[in-house]
């Protein structure tokens, strides 16, 4: 079956409803039907709970305190370098920016400025610059880390479609990740400007920031931006910026320049928070 073809119900579904739904059912303090949803998650996707700060799935009142529960202290230690990775998962694509085009999959491309959400002098500071697509499976982590040093300018919400952001998606979905909703922030550094964006997907019941709680629900209707002052938000590498309420993708750019990847790195390879991005 065509990747195409594979993905064909997904334009059918009642996506922003389904989401809708799985929002409720995952802040919802069920008791013993939630930790009974919590034990088949960890069973069905192969959770490892030897990492979490709290392994019991009986301790979290709501599916999503599991979904974004906290790791122990020095299972993700930090290399030294100068960009790491800011979640777990699975490189999606990484690579050269093509003046302003960002590589999604075989036969599909988007630009930097429909990621950003329409800003084209934005977009234009990372022509010809560096990118990393992450994708967070269901068992992984999920929370984002910072990958340098960073004081943000922006935070810009743009609305979007709900697809899934799995391989397959990405590969029959034209303009999947500037094509779903996303929360685009962007930050000074010591290497210059970069962004990391998050992005939804199906049943993703929300994105959040740490400076600025949950940025989604409610969905709103148009692009809608925040500006930061000069140091009102200042994380060093490695702290927590934001978090996922159910899986989705983290896309990256850097300035032409700013960071030359690990030689290691390969598109699908599972990476960890913490594991150097460059050399």
């Amino acid at each position: 079956m065509s990747d195409a073809l594979a993905v064909l119900p997904q334009y059918l579904l009642p996506k922003k409803a389904l989401t809708a739904f799985a929002g409720l059912v995952a802040g919802a303090r069920g008791g013993k039907a939630t930790t009974a949803l919590i034990r088949w998650f960890i069973g069905k996707y192969k959770v490892n709970m030897a990492e979490a700060a709290n392994p019991d799935p009986a301790a979290y009142p709501t599916f999503n305190e599991f979904f974004t529960r906290a790791l122990k202290p020095g299972v993700r230690p930090l290399a030294h370098a100068p960009f790491v990775c800011p979640v777990d998962g699975a490189i999606s694509q990484f690579g050269a920016i093509d003046k302003d085009q960002i590589f999604q999959a075989k036969g599909h491309h988007y630009s930097s400025t429909a990621l950003v959400g329409g800003d084209a002098e934005l977009a234009a500071q990372f022509d010809h610059g560096t990118f990393a697509t992450i994708y967070l499976s269901p068992r992984d982590y999920h929370r984002i880390h910072m990958p340098c040093d960073g004081e943000l300018r922006r935070m810009i919400y743009v609305p979007g479609d709900l697809f899934s952001v799995n391989p397959t998606t990405a590969r029959g979905v034209p303009g999947l990740f500037a094509r779903n909703e996303r929360v685009v922030c962007v930050f000074d550094s010591p290497h210059g400007e970069f962004v990391l964006t998050l992005v939804g997907a199906t049943v993703v019941g929300s994105m959040a920031t740490t400076w600025h709680g949950l940025v989604n629900p409610p969905r709103l209707p148009q692009v809608t931006e925040w500006h930061y002052e000069p140091g009102n938000v200042v994380l060093k590498q490695g702290d927590e910026m934001g978090r996922f309420l159910l899986g989705s993708t983290v896309v990256l750019l850097f300035r032409k320049d700013a960071l030359n990847f690990n030689p290691e790195w390969s598109p699908a390879k599972p990476v960890q928070l913490g594991e150097s991005m460059g050399i």
